[in-house]
């Protein structure tokens, strides 16, 4: 399988040669704000700085513009200029995630609650999953999830559970709080940043799903730990003997009064991007202003935040900039796949056939029964696209400006639109091989692929039956 920026360039070429064949055009657009009419001539050249959407049925042909070799090769320096808000505020998450690694407080806490449950852990296996959850839906916790664990499988394994019951907490809980991610910045935001509304946009439904999914795995993991605990010849690993390090407990570290500081701030950044970036003046609520928050002031909370966690556990200036520098290095591959995936585009908009392709789109929608047929639609075919595109953010990158204005020819919000997306790519990624924290959490495990995915299916299938009913109903 090539890697996603082989496949992402290779888009971009059959875009390009798309150019020739398909008519250039645009529609008619009136602008979010004040509601004026755009003609698609005026609106090649329009900087009015409001949001355009597109006006149904109003679809005109304009000249040609085909797309050539040096184009596709400029488009990706052009996308990340289009995009560089969003990379830099990648790279600042990264290196603020940096400096919180590097404090030990995130794997002291859990160890903490490791510690606090022993000897009940089976009321341990909700908390460890919700804690995983949590981190999922609002930062993208994944390949984090890695060095948890050596310490939860011989606590698990000397309560009686198999390593499954490990894999459940860890992949089950951390990956449906991605799939429900709420304030997700490498899905929600990126997607949101594309689509061109604010962040917290859905939020609520978002939230509502997280709840639901969220209890469903637990639901799921506490049903097979009981079963395997009455009786170990019902785990789907019972012909497999395990010895090896991960059979011993390992040395945790101290959750000290420092880092349980550290923990507060870390969550508290989090609660303060939720409540800049909120529409509440759009939801009634005037009690509070509403912040409006954008790209740049939420680069600027978390250099602030990681700033803030470094005097707080006394790091040298030097370690500090050391560890921010790591952090945002880890994250180089995600912002470099924003700007090849939004090459896709250039080419699109300079060879003007974004919008023929949303007027051939556009019948399609016109025959769909309903809006909440559209929102299931939408589901499946990221579905099908998340296989391709692996990338959470390349995705976002991808597909929002051509998914968010098809959504307003259905009258379904843009908000829907980026749920049904990161609920698609995120469902993937639960089970992938392709998911490098998946597979490398079964290798350290020792736990086979093919008996994990046999044993997570169930769980899949009602996932994407309740995501589906949930997305109808909400558009």
């Amino acid at each position: 399988m090539p890697t996603v920026y082989t496949i992402l360039f290779a888009i971009i070429a059959i875009i390009a040669l798309l150019t020739w064949i398909l008519p250039a055009g645009r529609y008619d657009y009136v602008t979010a704000e004040t509601g004026q009419t755009i003609s698609a001539v005026e609106s090649l050249d329009y900087a009015g700085g409001e949001a355009l959407l597109p006006i149904p049925g109003t679809f005109t042909e304009l000249e040609s513009s085909p797309q050539g070799v040096v184009d596709i090769l400029m488009a990706p320096i052009q996308g990340f200029h289009n995009a560089v808000d969003v990379a830099l505020f990648v790279l600042v998450i990264g290196g603020f995630l940096g400096v919180m690694m590097n404090t030990g407080a995130l794997d002291a806490g859990v160890a903490s609650v490791v510690k606090q449950f022993r000897g009940s852990e089976q009321v341990m296996i909700p908390i460890l999953m919700v804690l995983f959850g949590i981190g999922g839906s609002t930062y993208g916790m994944a390949e984090e999830t890695v060095a948890f664990w050596a310490l939860i499988l011989p606590v698990m394994s000397a309560a009686g559970y198999d390593r499954m019951v490990t894999a459940g907490v860890i992949l089950l809980g951390s990956g449906v709080g991605v799939l429900a991610s709420t304030v997700n910045p490498f899905a929600t935001g990126i997607a949101s940043g594309f689509a061109g509304i604010p962040i917290g946009d859905g939020i609520g439904l978002r939230a509502l799903m997280f709840v639901i999914l969220e209890g469903a795995a637990i639901f799921f993991v506490m049903r097979y730990a009981a079963k395997v605990k009455a009786d170990h010849s019902h785990s789907v690993l019972a012909d497999i003997t395990f010895d090896d390090e991960f059979s011993r407990e390992s040395k945790v570290e101290e959750f000290t009064g420092r880092r349980k500081l550290t923990m507060a701030v870390f969550f508290g950044a989090f609660l303060v991007m939720i409540y800049g970036v909120m529409p509440l003046e759009d939801m009634g609520i005037v009690a509070v202003p509403t912040l409006g928050w954008w790209f740049a002031a939420l680069s600027t909370l978390f250099l602030t935040t990681a700033i803030i966690v470094a005097l707080i556990n006394r790091m040298p200036e030097g370690d500090f900039i050391k560890s921010f520098l790591n952090g945002a290095r880890d994250l180089i591959g995600v912002a470099l796949v924003v700007a090849v995936a939004r090459g896709i585009y250039v080419v699109m908009e300079n060879g003007m056939i974004i919008d023929s392709i949303l007027n051939w789109a556009e019948g399609m929608v016109t025959g769909l029964e309903s809006n909440g047929v559209f929102a299931v639609v939408t589901y499946l075919v990221h579905i099908v696209l998340s296989f391709f595109i692996p990338s959470t953010s390349g995705l976002a990158t991808v597909s929002m400006p051509l998914m968010g204005p098809l959504g307003d020819f259905a009258n379904v919000g843009r908000d829907v639109v980026i749920t049904a997306y990161q609920s698609a790519s995120g469902w993937i990624n639960i089970f992938a091989p392709t998911a490098g924290h998946l597979v490398a959490g079964l290798a350290l495990a020792r736990i086979p692929y093919d008996r994990f995915l046999k044993w997570v299916m169930p769980f899949l299938i009602s996932v994407l039956v309740i995501t589906m009913v949930i997305l109808f109903f909400a558009a």
